[in-house]
């Protein structure tokens, strides 16, 4: 986690090679848009410079409770390598924060296991705007950034094992 301590935006991918040719997938929250292009335009920036040769299939959902469902289409009909799932969910003042925190997270566990995928969780979870905003390229990083090299990372030990 991306604490005061701790930012975990720096990174490097040294040594580690993915076949050319991978299909990533990204689905991305509309809500919050502010925050979500942040943290998508982080991502990109990562893949195209780790992976020049991917095709990037990016595609929207209305909200971080459709992320699931959009991540499971990109792997049923476009046959993607991974998903990046790109969402932001800020407490209000119900347990709607609650449910969506918890059928988001669990959701996009299910599909990676489902499909035995990299199904990258990039859902911030925050109490408000401004938490959002130094974690989506403010003073704790971008977990773009970071969600971005977790799948370069799961693709590579997927393609490090045997079949």
């Amino acid at each position: 986690m991306a604490t005061a301590a701790k930012n975990l935006s720096t990174y490097t991918l040294d040594g580690i090679q993915i076949s050319k040719g991978a299909r990533i997938g990204i689905v991305v929250s509309e809500w919050n848009e502010e925050i979500t292009s942040a943290l998508l335009s982080a991502a990109k920036e990562v893949l195209k410079e780790k992976l020049p040769d991917a095709e990037l299939h990016i595609h929207h959902v209305p909200g971080s409770f459709e992320l699931a469902q959009g991540a499971q289409w990109l792997f049923e009909r476009l046959g993607v390598d991974g998903v990046i799932c790109i969402g932001n969910v800020i407490r209000g003042e119900t347990a709607h924060f609650d449910f969506v925190c918890q059928a988001a997270s669990q959701g996009i566990l299910h599909v990676g296991l489902n499909f035995s995928r990299a199904c990258i969780f990039c859902v911030l979870t925050d109490d408000t705007i401004e938490q959002s905003r130094a974690r989506a390229g403010g003073k704790y990083g971008n977990k773009g950034t970071e969600a971005a090299v977790t799948l370069i990372k799961m693709l590579a030990l997927e393609q490090s094992l045997p079949s």
